[in-house]
């Protein structure tokens, strides 16, 4: 079985982030979503709340899980046997920070290769933070995220 993993913080899970899980499942026998516990950010959404954002937009692939991990990328990729770690890829300025961690984890475990994807053009400039920066403000994000998120993503500003 081929195996997948695509991690992220997910913070909120936009439409860029679903075109990549639903473009990368269809690579692979089972794609695991990992979220990123990081105790280093300040997360707007507990990570119990983005594992159920993210459990209820991709309801409609059959191939993913949706779990969540701390530590280490590449431990967290061997402890659930998968053998690909997607990343995706807006711009070149993405390119060069992702290129070091996946030389980076090819030394930590040769077993496990990275594949980039680039976004779909529509989606190049998204990402949660600037849904963030936007919802904050009270601006228009539904070209952003699901319809069924809005509410959730605005709730935490008010």
């Amino acid at each position: 079985m081929k195996r997948a993993i695509y991690p992220g913080s997910f913070d909120p899970v936009t439409f860029g982030h679903i075109d990549m899980i639903e473009r990368s499942a269809k690579m692979v026998d089972e794609l695991v979503v990992a979220i990123l516990i990081n105790s280093a950010k300040n997360p707007l959404f507990s990570v119990e709340e983005r594992v159920s954002m993210l459990e209820e937009i991709s309801g409609h692939i059959p191939n993913i899980r949706i779990t969540s991990f701390n530590g280490l990328l590449i431990d967290y990729a061997r402890e659930v046997d998968a053998s690909v770690i997607v990343r995706g890829l807006r711009a070149v300025t993405d390119f060069e920070y992702e290129l070091q961690i996946a030389q980076t984890n090819r030394i930590i475990n040769s077993q496990i290769d990275t594949v980039f994807l680039t976004t779909s053009l529509e989606y190049a400039y998204l990402s949660s933070t600037i849904v963030k920066e936007v919802a904050s403000y009270g601006g228009d994000i539904s070209h952003f995220v699901p319809e069924r998120l809005i509410d959730r993503i605005y709730a935490k500003y008010s």
